[in-house]
């Protein structure tokens, strides 16, 4: 099968995960050099962690937010963004909570496992964005300690954000998976959506996942590289 072009549908969907980021210098979370491979989720990312020991939390999450204040949007971001742009029914549903995609200038980006920048204050209901890093008041002013709104181990997923991705890649005419592992759920569940609706789906990733027998058309390689390869047709 030929790579098919974003502008030849109607409605697209670019489904992003860890793997389209760490062409970035984001860390991925599972394999050799994962955060998960070297910090604990039961010490620092899970509400049981939090409530018992929200410094050590926050120190974690200070690194993170350390390290990827310190990346870029790669090509594969710009170029999600320009098709975007230019075709605005093109939808993206990230796992990512690295804001890249916003970073190079995407919209509406559906946001499954939230945002590392976003907090919330779960005492009096407060929000608050911001890219400080690390967060030097990591307290609500109203005493409590921010929350980083993210979806942390065992909680459960926003039915909201879940809603409207699902709704978005049900529309589609073609689904792009990129550097995604297809091995968190519930978000590893959504391909199949699109299988079942008739879209057509192109996977984007170095190595076979399983949710791999589910696509069309397979690019064995990174983003940057093989994302150009559907560019076809979209003006400079």
């Amino acid at each position: 099968m030929e790579p098919p072009r974003l502008i030849d549908f109607p409605r697209v969907v670019i489904f992003s995960g860890a793997g389209m980021s760490a062409e970035s210098g984001v860390p991925t979370y599972r394999g050799a050099g994962g955060i998960w491979a070297e910090y604990d989720y039961e010490r620092y990312a899970c509400q049981r962690a939090f409530d018992r020991d929200p410094a050590a939390v926050w120190e974690f999450h200070n690194l993170r937010r350390v390290r990827v204040a310190g990346c870029a949007p790669n090509s594969a971001h710009r170029l999600v963004a320009r098709a975007q742009r230019l075709h605005p029914s093109l939808s993206v549903v990230t796992q990512n909570i690295d804001g890249l995609h916003q970073l190079a200038g995407a919209t509406d980006v559906l946001e499954l496992h939230g945002s590392l920048w976003k907090l919330r204050c779960e005492d009096c209901g407060a929000t608050q964005e911001t890219r400080q890093a690390p967060l030097l008041e990591v307290r609500c002013r109203c005493g409590a300690h921010w929350r980083p709104a993210i979806t942390w181990f065992e909680d459960p997923t926003d039915e909201e954000v879940f809603t409207a991705a699902a709704e978005a890649i049900r529309a589609c005419d073609l689904f792009v998976s990129i550097g995604t592992s297809a091995v968190v759920f519930p978000a590893a569940a959504l391909p199949r959506l699109a299988a079942r609706s008739g879209a057509v789906l192109v996977e984007i990733n170095p190595e076979p996942t399983p949710a791999s027998a589910l696509h069309a058309l397979h690019l064995r390689g990174p983003a940057t590289e093989m994302l150009p390869l559907l560019a076809g047709g979209l003006p400079d």
